[in-house]
């Protein structure tokens, strides 16, 4: 029967039990299913129900006015555009939602079972992403009272992401730029180098770069930062810029700026044809951070250059990035044996170790 919400409630036992209400966040109707008494009870459960206008009293009246808003208004373009795909599947299945049924404890299960729903169909990255961002409009409507209780705190995560095998290899790189345009490889050249976010290196303008430095505003922070550059990066930017059209370093094959859509295919097309898999153009951010890790570059040093804060930094080197890397144990190993060799030649065998050392008299 139009108009009938149905939800599917899994019991301690295993056992999956179906419940029907007169309307999503009304009034349960007891009655069988498919029987007289069912249709009589939703009946009289919705005579005379008023209509909502303007969907005033729904969640979609708290969806579109926390659109309105800074805290929405004031998101980097492409967070931005993030929420907005996702609140179109916001509104699509909960836009009806009454206003009063977001007071009921229950409609935590109801929203964790459509993220749950969500996973299947799209993915569990995609559906903690769209979760997200309903608890975040909950969350602001609840800062301003407009709901008394916000049931979908701390929600949880179904994606467990890692990082730690997500690194561009010295031999991954070469093999992009092998195959890749120029004006393809242009931009992944100077992320690798700099590790700026994928905005960011389209966005910068050839006012940005005085021959020796990059100083930019970062999108998503705010942040503004001196980049200096190694003597490869100065030589591949003024090259470009002898053949430049406009005022963008990054110019796509038409002499015009990249837009964000057109630069993703171009590069998606770039690794196919390098036989490249699972690997993003946001991945050269933490080969940046794990190149100037290698080099002995301390935390401090690789903030001032890529932008994050020190904990931020800290967390990605010991949780993501540096924790599984080869170079940098096989770094380790080599400073080790430096030591123990300078060591022996001072005081002799190391911890019972005597290496090559003849102590057979």
């Amino acid at each position: 029967m139009k108009g009938v919400h149905k939800v599917q409630r899994r019991l301690a036992n295993g056992e999956t039990r179906t419940h029907f209400y007169a309307w999503r966040g009304g009034p349960k109707i007891e009655a069988e299913p498919d029987t007289p008494e069912f249709i009589a009870a939703f009946q009289a459960l919705t005579a005379g129900r008023d209509r909502p206008t303007h969907h005033d009293g729904t969640l979609q009246f708290l969806i579109t006015a926390y659109q309105k808003t800074p805290a929405f208004k004031d998101l980097a373009p492409a967070t931005r555009k993030g929420y907005i795909h996702r609140i179109k599947r916001i509104e699509a299945e909960f836009g009806d939602l009454p206003i009063r049924a977001l007071e009921n404890p229950d409609v935590r299960a109801e929203f964790l079972d459509w993220r749950d729903k969500l996973a299947d169909s799209s993915g569990k990255r995609e559906a903690d992403y769209s979760l997200a961002v309903l608890a975040r409009i909950l969350s602001w409507a609840h800062d301003r009272r407009t709901i008394r209780e916000n049931h979908l705190t701390r929600p949880g995560r179904l994606h467990s992401a890692t990082r730690l095998d997500i690194i561009w290899s010295d031999t991954e790189i070469a093999a992009f730029c092998a195959v890749a345009p120029a004006h393809v490889a242009l931009p992944f050249r100077l992320a690798i180098a700099t590790g700026q976010r994928e905005g960011d290196i389209l966005r910068l303008t050839w006012a940005a770069y005085d021959g020796q430095v990059i100083r930019l505003r970062q999108g998503k922070t705010g942040k503004w930062l001196t980049v200096p550059l190694t003597a490869d990066a100065r030589a591949m930017l003024d090259a470009a810029k002898a053949k430049r059209h406009g005022t963008v370093i990054c110019e796509n094959s038409r002499g015009r700026p990249w837009t964000i859509d057109g630069f993703k295919t171009s590069f998606g097309k770039a690794k196919i044809e390098a036989g490249i898999q699972n690997r993003t153009f946001h991945d050269t951010r933490g080969t940046a951070v794990v190149n100037l890790a290698l080099a002995q570059c301390t935390v401090a040093e690789i903030c001032s250059i890529t932008g994050h804060s020190l904990r931020d930094a800290e967390n990605i080197l010991s949780k993501h990035y540096l924790a599984a890397d080869r170079r940098l144990a096989e770094s380790a190993i080599q400073k080790l044996e430096k030591h123990q060799t300078g060591t022996r030649a001072v005081n002799g065998p190391v911890n019972g170790f005597a290496g090559d050392a003849d102590n057979s008299s």
